[in-house]
C-alpha cells in the first residue's frame, strides 16, 4: 500500500492511536515496537476495541483485511504525518532548544489562539513518535501549527524537519543538556541548528532572541529574521519588580504595556517575548497578547507557583540541565524572601561532565550564600559540600516529614528522572 492510499484510509478515519488502552472506534492503530513491546502483538486487540485498520510490519500480525501491511510501522507512521503535513494550508512554527522551549510553545499558542485556529503539540510530546501525531491530530480547517522539537543526539532535529516542513522556526537557546548524546555545547549547537538549516534552506523565517550572540551567528544566512529581547531587538521587553511572579514591561513603540504573568523567574522573560515576537508578527493587538499571557497558568512542574500552608514553593522540576540550573539558582537569590530552601535533583544525561557539573551547581549554591540545600540523587554522592545529600526523592519526603519546613520560600528543582515533586507532598 502506497501512502496516497493510506492517506485515503486516513482521510475517512483521522483519529491515531499507538497505543490500544486508548483506542476509540474508527481509530487508525500503528503497531510501533519499542525496547520491551512490539505493538504487532496488539493488533488483534486494536481490531477488536473498534480500530477501523492495525498498520502492521509483522506478516504473523495479518489477520484479515483491516490489517494492513507495511515494511517498517514507525516510517510509515512519519511518511503519512509528512504527507498530511503537505496538503495543510497553515503555517508551521517549529520550537526547539535546551531550555524553556516547552514553555515558550504553550505561551505561544496561548497568544496564537486569541485570534487563530491553532493546532499544537501537546505537553512536550515531541520525538519521533510524538511530531508525526501531532501533525496528524491537526485537522484541514487549522490556521496555526505549532510543532515542538526535542533532540538528544545530532540528526534528529532534522530528521523532525523533514517530517513537519516547517515555515518558521525558533531555538529558544543552546545549552549544556543532554551531553551524554551531544558531546559538548558545541554539539548542542549543531543539532539545534538543524532547524535553522532547514529554515535557511527554504527561504523560512526565525524568531530569534537577540540578546544570544551565537544564535545569531548560527543565523548567518537566513534573511528572514525577527528578533526579540532586551535591547536593540524588534520587540524589547525587561523584567520588572523582584516579586517571585515574572512582570514584563515591553517597551517597543506602539506596544508600550506592563504584563504580570503568572511565570515565577526573570528567566521566563525570553519565552515571553518570544510568544509576543510570534503574536506581533501574525498581527495579534497588544491588548490581546496581554490578556492571553496573563491568563496562562503553567502546570506539569514548570514554574509552578505554590502556597502551601506557611511555605511558598517554586516547583519546576520537569527538567533540568546546568544551563537551567544556574538562572533557577541565580532567581532564587535574587527573591527578596527568608528562609530560602533549595531541594535539588540530579541532573540527567550528563555523560563524562556529570560530576564537574554537579560539583559546579553545589559550588554555585554556597558562593550564593544558600544554607538550607538538599541534594538529591547518586550524582550526587561523590561531591564536595556541605548540604544535606539523600539517596532519591523517596528519602527526601521522609526526611521532611519527620524535620519539616515552616514559612519558607522553596525551590523544588531536578530532571525528570529525579521526580523531585514527589516531595510536595511531604511540605
Amino acid at each position: 500500500m502506497t501512502i496516497s492510499e493510506l492517506y485515503e484510509r486516513y482521510l475517512q478515519y483521522p483519529s491515531v492511536q499507538t497505543d490500544t488502552r486508548k483506542i476509540q472506534v474508527g481509530d487508525l492503530f500503528f503497531a510501533l515496537k519499542g525496547e520491551h513491546f512490539d505493538g504487532n502483538q496488539f493488533a488483534a486487540q486494536a481490531l477488536e476495541l473498534g480500530a477501523a485498520y492495525a498498520i502492521v510490519d509483522d506478516p504473523a500480525a495479518v489477520l484479515n483485511e483491516r490489517c494492513l501491511l507495511t515494511s517498517d510501522v514507525l516510517q510509515t507512521l512519519q511518511q503519512l504525518a509528512r504527507h498530511h503535513r503537505m496538503q495543510l494550508k497553515a503555517p508551521v512554527i517549529a520550537i526547539t532548544g535546551s531550555n524553556g522551549k516547552t514553555t515558550t510553545k504553550e505561551l505561544v499558542v496561548t497568544v496564537l489562539s486569541a485570534q487563530y485556529r491553532t493546532s499544537a503539540t501537546e505537553g512536550n510530546f515531541n520525538n519521533h513518535i510524538g511530531v508525526p501525531l501531532t501533525l496528524l491530530k491537526v485537522k484541514p480547517d487549522a490556521e496555526m501549527v505549532v510543532v515542538e522539537m526535542g533532540a538528544n543526539h545530532i540528526g534528529e532535529i532534522a530528521s523532525y524537519c523533514v517530517i513537519a516542513q516547517p515555515d518558521f522556526g525558533l531555538i529558544t537557546n543552546c545549552g549544556k543538556a543532554h551531553l551524554e548524546g551531544f558531546g559538548s555545547l558545541e554539539g548542542v549547537k549543531q543539532a539545534k541548528g538543524e532547524l535553522y538549516v532547514h529554515l535557511r534552506q527554504n527561504n523560512g523565517t526565525i524568531f530569534r532572541n537577540a540578546d544570544l550572540s551565537y544564535l545569531q551567528e548560527m543565523a548567518a544566512g537566513i534573511e528572514q529574521q525577527i528578533t526579540y529581547g532586551s535591547s536593540n531587538a524588534q520587540v524589547i521587553g525587561r523584567a520588572v519588580g523582584d516579586d517571585a511572579q515574572l512582570k514584563v514591561a515591553v517597551l517597543t513603540s506602539g506596544m508600550e504595556t506592563e504584563i504580570q504573568t503568572q511565570l515565577v523567574g526573570n528567566y521566563n522573560l525570553p519565552n515571553v517575548l518570544a510568544a509576543l515576537t510570534v503574536g506581533r508578527h501574525f498581527n495579534i493587538d497588544i491588548d490581546t497578547m496581554k490578556q492571553a499571557i496573563e491568563s496562562y497558568t503553567p502546570t506539569n512542574s514548570r514554574s509552578q507557583w505554590i502556597e502551601r500552608g506557611s511555605n511558598k514553593i517554586i516547583l519546576d522540576a520537569y527538567n533540568a540541565n546546568p544551563s537551567s540550573m544556574k538562572l533557577a539558582l541565580e532567581n532564587m537569590a535574587r527573591l527578596d524572601a527568608n528562609n530560602k530552601w533549595l531541594l535539588l535533583g540530579a541532573m540527567k544525561e550528563m555523560g563524562q561532565d556529570s560530576l564537574s557539573e554537579h560539583q559546579a551547581l553545589a559550588d554555585l549554591a554556597a558562593q550564593l550564600g544558600f544554607k538550607n540545600v538538599v541534594l538529591t540523587g547518586a550524582e550526587f554522592s561523590d561531591v564536595q559540600h556541605s548540604f544535606l545529600w539523600f539517596a532519591d526523592a523517596a528519602a527526601v519526603a521522609e526526611y521532611l516529614e519527620q524535620s519539616p519546613i515552616m514559612d519558607s520560600t522553596i525551590l523544588i528543582k531536578g530532571s525528570r528522572g529525579a521526580r523531585m515533586e514527589r516531595v510536595l507532598d511531604a511540605l
